[in-house]
Order: structure tokens, then sequence, then C-alpha cells
């Protein structure tokens, strides 16, 4: 009990009372942490005179989320009671967690909106504050709050990075934090020493388990007093003003992992779906629930993980009442299912309780499977990059579809998890990295990610919880339990599999016209794609490219627009180091300056990495054209000239006026001016593009018979800083770059300024004009010419930008992007791209949950 850990003086007599008030079934889920050291058996009598000082009590709820059968509500509401202090229940949501995304913050939100309602009814004096952090680098202002606490109660949640939080946490209030064990039947504290097999855990945990698994959660009655007065430090959300799409396009998160249709957020959603189960598919989940085929609506599996996850669903009254079918004889169906979620998914949660800083660290692997693992480490293999695993294009049948169940589903029947982990394995260059792969694929898409039972199930992947299988040595992965692709895809429809996974998760057909084919507009297309979304198109140019394209003139290339681009967000990041894997781009070394106002070259060469597409830069645009897939289509050579919104849909016409099609969605990548043609019918979009300025820039691409006598592959010219008329800004050795020619080749990138001035000369006469101020310039002697010819970008630079990531008309489902809406670089047109893509697919779902 609670009160045998504190062994509490009689000085402590408040501190004594409030230990004695808590109950055996919540006083055995407590541990206290305290100076970031966990300390279950340790008196405490050092740390109350600290905690007896603050003027309310904190409960940070984080994956308990409802005020029904919550442990961690139930402490938190006694102890402020027992010590006559106001309530405050504090959740956060914020940019630092790595997953971050539109899906996970779409059914957070939701659960939130429905446990704030919920909350209200059981007592209106506990306050009940939501902090959103829509930018990464924002400081939490949890510790502030806690600052001032008597008590910080939590719950005890052992998967990253929550553990390392609540330590910071304790570090920085200087408070005690007891810690609640709100997810497990038999309290993790209690399960002593390591049981890390079924067999063994089963034996431990039984007697523990049946004294609980059918009892009744008690009410507590509790009355605190009003929190309203006290002081938050920050502005909380306003339950009754959440929009949560306009939420999700407002943070900086993941916008190309998208809400899941199929499934809503909070604890009303959770509860009929667990009905359905009960009535459906309980009596026979022994039989249905390894045939991942079988339609979701029968219910062959309960599909609560994400519930249960996030606290929505109360896995005590979920095993209450699947407990008082076993015992009513009810049949094989639910005696399977309790041993499912007894335990394998505690002997999970035990895992990550006695190694909580192991979990993502090849040290977790016991010492069999390591050493397999290492006699096998050169073996030859197939290493898939992350793009190509993230977007199921791995190239088998079955573990494409099931990656295509996260990817657009969020979710991933369990007993093919196990196959599709162990498939990751031997697609990985050491299991170091199959391990980071097996997380963030995992983590990044699925709705019960990052949750215990995850690393449980992946690490088996890898041997953890597991033994080594007699008579195997396979290669690369050796005596590993194996699971082959082939023999699982023959035992189920996979045909019928894979027709699921391609759907749409809010089963509804959604066609989309995308206008323009640069970085943006390709962005926005796949990730829609990604959703199984039908997308079409629209470029006027040859090929994809925008400004991001490649002139080719014989057996030379030119970058002619965008000159390279780097990766500062991790959003971006991730797919630069994928298309570098594949051969799409690669890392630019060469040696980059920086002309000061005296003339001199200062290097920047190691300021940053910086990339280019291979063989030229449209290389990168193309290779998103080419993996659309699905419906999908790139249709080149086609103008959009206007577009109608009518009836609920867009028609855009090309300059014929002829009809291109009808779409239930638009999304417009072209430059502000231009894009402004296209969006008559939606003014306020319209205005905003108007309000943006767009510079051009001439282009000059020379190939020499020579080197050209300078030691620098890149330079900044910057001259406009001294003379307005300037010619050049920017000038580059394209050949430099890798894979290109071995020709001499060069593009020059005139001022803004002196393209303003210049925009309407012949391209003959500007060639040659920044030929001449390329020698003059750099001071260089000239060097004869084989080629020279000039370009004209009319909208290549952004003067300034709209404000967020991109702009959107939800009534019109109409988003505009592009670099000039989101930074000016190759990166920012990316995300622009994704973000207008997540603004369409957001409303799209709020309609369908709204829909009966």
């Amino acid at each position: 009990m609670l009160r045998t850990v504190f062994k509490m003086s009689s000085a402590h007599s408040t501190w004594s009372k409030l230990t004695q008030s808590l109950p055996e079934h919540l006083a055995e889920r407590v541990r206290v942490l305290q100076d970031s050291i966990s300390e279950t058996r340790v008196p405490m009598d050092h740390a109350l005179p600290l905690a007896a000082s603050g003027t309310h009590v904190v409960c940070w709820l984080h994956h308990a989320v409802r005020a029904h059968e919550n442990p961690t509500l139930d402490v938190a509401r006694l102890a402020a009671a027992t010590l006559g202090l106001p309530l405050i229940v504090y959740q956060g949501l914020g940019g630092r967690h790595r997953f971050n995304s539109d899906r996970h913050h779409t059914f957070i939100l939701e659960g939130a909106v429905e446990f704030a309602t919920e909350l209200r009814v059981l007592d209106p004096s506990i306050r009940y504050v939501f902090n959103l952090q829509r930018d990464p680098a924002a400081t939490s202002p949890l510790s502030q709050l806690c600052a001032r606490a008597a008590l910080i109660v939590t719950e005890d949640f052992p998967a990253p990075p929550f553990p390392r939080w609540t330590k910071q946490l304790a570090a920085r209030c200087g408070r005690p934090i007891w810690l609640v064990d709100s997810a497990c039947v038999v309290p993790m504290r209690l399960v002593v020493g390591e049981h890390l097999g079924a067999f063994r855990f089963r034996g431990k945990t039984e007697k523990l388990f049946k004294a609980r698994a059918g009892l009744s959660w008690p009410e507590v009655r509790a009355a605190v007093p009003n929190a309203s007065n006290i002081e938050l430090g920050f502005v909380p959300l306003d339950w009754d003003q959440v929009d949560i799409p306009s939420i999700c396009a407002s943070c900086l998160v993941d916008h190309s992992v998208a809400p899941v249709g199929h499934t809503r957020g909070g604890s009303r959603a959770g509860y009929e779906r667990w009905e359905a189960f009960k009535v459906k598919g309980l009596k026979n989940y022994n039989k249905a629930r390894n045939r991942a085929e079988i339609d979701r609506e029968a219910f062959a599996v309960s599909r609560l993980s994400a519930y249960i996850h996030h606290g929505h669903v109360s896995p005590l009254r979920v095993v209450r009442e699947a407990w008082g079918l076993f015992k009513t004889g009810f049949g094989e169906g639910v005696e399977k299912y309790i041993d499912e979620i007894w335990v394998w998914r505690e002997l999970a949660h035990h895992l990550c309780f006695l190694y909580p800083d192991l979990l993502e660290s090849i040290d977790i692997i016991p010492k069999w499977a390591k050493t397999t693992l290492h006699l096998h480490k050169d073996d030859p293999r197939d290493v898939k990059s992350w793009e190509a695993l993230a977007r199921g294009r791995a190239g088998d049948p079955l573990w494409d579809a099931a990656q295509r169940s996260l990817l657009a589903h969020g979710e991933l029947h369990n007993n093919v998890r196990m196959t599709w982990g162990k498939a990751i394995v031997g697609w990985s260059d050491s299991p170091r990295r199959a391990q980071q792969m097996l997380i963030d694929l995992n983590h990044r898409f699925a709705l019960d990610g990052n949750n215990p039972n995850s690393y449980g199930g992946l690490l088996w992947c890898l041997g953890v919880l597991d033994r080594p299988f007699e008579g195997v040595d396979a290669s690369v992965t050796g005596c590993l339990r194996p699971r082959p692709l082939q023999q699982h895809a023959a035992r189920m429809d996979l045909g019928k599999y894979s027709k699921s996974m391609n759907a749409t998760s809010w089963s509804r057909k959604l066609r989309v016209a995308v206008v323009g084919g640069g970085m943006a507009g390709m962005a926005a297309a796949r990730t829609l794609a990604d959703q199984n979304v039908e997308v079409v198109v629209f470029d006027k140019a040859r090929s994809p490219g925008g400004r991001m394209s490649t002139r080719r003139q014989d057996e030379l290339w030119f970058d002619h627009g965008a000159q390279y681009f780097t990766a500062k967000d991790q959003r971006f990041e991730r797919l630069v180091e994928s298309w570098v894997h594949d051969g799409v781009a690669g890392p630019w070394r060469g040696r980059i300056g920086q002309m000061n106002a005296v003339g001199s070259i200062v290097d920047r060469s190691d300021e940053r990495a910086r990339y280019v597409g291979i063989p030229g830069m449209n290389a990168v645009v193309r290779h998103l054209a080419e993996t659309l897939g699905g419906q999908s289509e790139v249709r080149s050579g086609v103008r959009v000239n206007a577009a109608q919104f009518a009836d609920g849909r867009w028609s855009p016409t090309d300059e014929q006026n002829a009809a291109l099609g009808m779409f239930d969605a638009m999304i417009v990548a072209l430059p502000a001016p231009q894009a402004a043609d296209l969006l008559i019918d939606s003014p306020n979009l319209r205005d905003l593009a108007l309000s943006v300025r767009m510079r051009p820039c001439w282009s000059a691409m020379v190939s020499f018979d020579a080197r050209v006598p300078i030691d620098f592959d890149g330079v900044f010219l910057n001259m406009e800083a001294v003379l307005d008329s300037a010619p050049l800004s920017w000038v580059a050795r394209d050949s430099s770059k890798p894979k290109r020619p071995s020709r001499e080749t060069w593009v020059l990138h005139a001022s803004p300024s002196w393209s303003e001035m210049n925009i309407e000369r012949d391209k003959a006469e500007v060639a040659h004009q920044l030929l001449k101020a390329f020698f003059e310039v750099l001071k260089i002697p000239a060097v004869p010419t084989i080629t020279l010819e000039a370009h004209r970008w009319r909208f290549a630079n952004t003067g300034q930008q709209a404000n967020g990531e991109c702009l959107f008309d939800r009534e019109r489902l109409l988003a505009v992007c592009g670099d000039w809406t989101h930074g000016g670089r190759v990166e920012g047109a990316y995300l622009s791209g994704v973000a207008a893509a997540g603004s369409v697919l957001g409303e799209v779902v709020r309609r369908a949950r709204e829909r009966p």
C-alpha cells in the first residue's frame, strides 16, 4: 500500500491523512518520482515539506484522457480534496514530439473535446486546460504551472518519451510527482522481477489478474475548491471555439499524415466499437483474429488499440466486461481475447516499465539475437530507403498492402504486423537501422503508435520476448523466428486485403485537380495519392519541374532555375536522405563563396549541406510524379486558363475553353500572380495572392571550351547591396554538380532589380550582357564560349510571402501553395504543397464526420 511506501511521520499529519485517504485499489497503483529518481519503496519524508507549499494540485494527463475509471484522475481528485486545494487537469499537445501529425493531433483533440464535456459534468470545479504549442520550438508552460503546485499527479506511462519528460519535469519544478498506473489491470509496480516471456508472465500474474479482472471500479466522491482563479501563465484552448482542422493546419507538424476517416477519437466512438465487437466478433475471436482480409465492419478483431492507447476507453472496463462474459461461458473467443489483453498487452508494459531507457537502444536485444545477427552482418541484403518503405513501395504485394494500411488507414492488423516487421529486418543494413525503421514507420502512421504494446511487438521482430528458432539459420536474420512474406500471403485472400487498403479511409471517392507541376504541386499531389485520392496534375510544361527544371542542349545539362536545395526541417530532411539513398539526389560538394562589398570572396562551403537532383534538378520533381501511383496522373502541356466553382465542384478549363473534368477539390500551385487568375470564385484567396509581389530573374546558360579560372563552384554576388542596377546575384559552375557532363558549364542568375529593368529585352542581348558582367565582376579573363542562351523567369523571387504554409478556402475545398506561401525555398515549396493537401484532407474528414 502507498502508506507503507511513504512511511509518513507524525509531523506531516496532512500528508498522512492524504495517503491514508487513498483506497487500496488506488494506492497499489502509485509510485513517486522525486529529483528525477524513480522511488518505489524509499521513504519520502524529506520531500513532503517542499510539496506542501503549493496553491493547487496538477493532474497531467496524456494517455488516460477520460473522466471515468481513470486511476490517475481519481488519485488527483482525492489528493486535492484532502488538501483542500483546487485541481487543474492539464493536457498538452506540442511540436516537440517527433511524430506529431494531423492524424495524431486530430485523434487527440477529438478525444479532448469529449473529455472536456465529460469532466465538466463530473465536477465543474475541476479546471481542465489544454495547451496547444503550434511552434515546435515553443517552451511548455507545464513546469511553471507545476512549480506552484503542492502535488503533481500523472500517469505511469512507460513508453518514450514520457519517462524522460516526467523526470525532466520533476527536476524543473522541484516537486514530487505521483505516477499512477492507469493502463494495466495488474499494476506494473506489483510485478516484481523480470518475466520477459508469456509463460512466465502468465504464471507470475495469474493470481493478481484474476483477483482484479471482474471488480467494478469504485466511484470517487471528492469535492474540490473551484480552480477558475488559478493563474495559468498561458492561454488554453477555448473548448467552445475548437476547430480541429484549422488547429492542425496552424501547427508545424507533419501534414502528410492525414486524419483517419473511419476512426474518430473520443470515448463515445471507442465504446461504440467495443460494443460492436462484443456482438459481432468476440465469440469467434479465436478463429477469425488472424484473418486480416475480413472487412473492418465484421469485427474479426476489436480495433480498440488506438482508443486504449490514448485513454479514451478504459482497459479496466474492457477487461471487466470480457471477464464477465467469460464467466458466463461465452466461449473460446472471449478466453483468447482476455489472454491477449492480459498476458501479451501487460507483458509489453512490463518490458517498458523495466527498461524505459533501452527501448530504442540495440542493447535491449537479447544476447542470442545479437550473436546471430552479428554472424550474418555481412550477408547481402536489399536495403530499402525510408521513402520506399513508408509509401508501401518495397516491391512485395503483401508488405506493400500492409504498409498502405498504416499509411492511409492508421492501423495494421496485428498478425500482419509481425510479418511486416520481420521483413524490415532483412531490408535494413544493420539491426540498429532495422530497429529505427520499425519504430519510425509504426509510430509515425499508426494511431496506436508509441505504445508499450508497439514496442513489445516491434522488438519481438528482433528477438525480444522470443527464443532462438531451432533448425533455422537464414540469411541476414539467422535463427530469429522466421515470418516469410510469401507463406503469409498464401494463407490469406491477398487481393481482397489489398483492395481494402487501397480505398480511402472515409469510404468515399475524392477527385482533386492540382494546377502546377513544380515542387509544391507534385508534393501536394503525392500526399493526396498516398491517401488513395484520385489526382490529376495539370502542367503547362513538357514535363514536371517548374523552377526546378533542367534545360538540355545536346549533351549538356543546365539547372537554369533552382540551383540546389537544403534541408532544415525534419519533415523534409528524411525525404532528402531517401532521395540520396535512391540516387534521385545527391550532395553538391562544390566550393561556395560570397563576394563582399570590396570584391573579395569569402568561403561559405561549410555552412550547410547542399543537395541537387541527379542527373538534373528536375529529377526530384519527376521522381514525385513517377511515384504517384493509383489512378492519379500528370497531364503535361496543358495550361489551365480558368476554373469555375459550382454546385460544390470545380471545373477547370484550358486555353481553348475546353473542360478538363469535374473535381471535388482543387489545389493551385502556381506563382502568386498566375494563381490569382484562377481564384475568381474565391475572392479572399485572390486578394491574398494579388497582394504578394514576385520578382523576375533572367538566367543565362553558358558552356566553355576550357575551365573558367576561378577556385569557386558557386558565388553569391549580392551586388545589389552596393549598386541597385548590378546585373548578377549568383553564378554557378553547373558541371561541378554530381553526375553532370564533364564539359565546363555555368549558370548565371541576374539580380531581381536588373531583371525587372530588363524584363522585356531580347534573350540574346541579355545573355551577352550577363556573360560580360560575369567576367567583369569576378575579374577573370574572358574564356571562349561554345553555347550561350538566356531564359526569363517572370516569377522567380518572392519579395514577401503569404502568412502560413498555404492558403485555404474551406467552403470551396480550394488550396493555394508554392514557395511564396512558405519561405521562398525548395524546402518551403515542398512543405507548402504537403500543407495544402493536408488542409484538403482535414476538411474532407471533418465533413465525413458530420455525415450520418
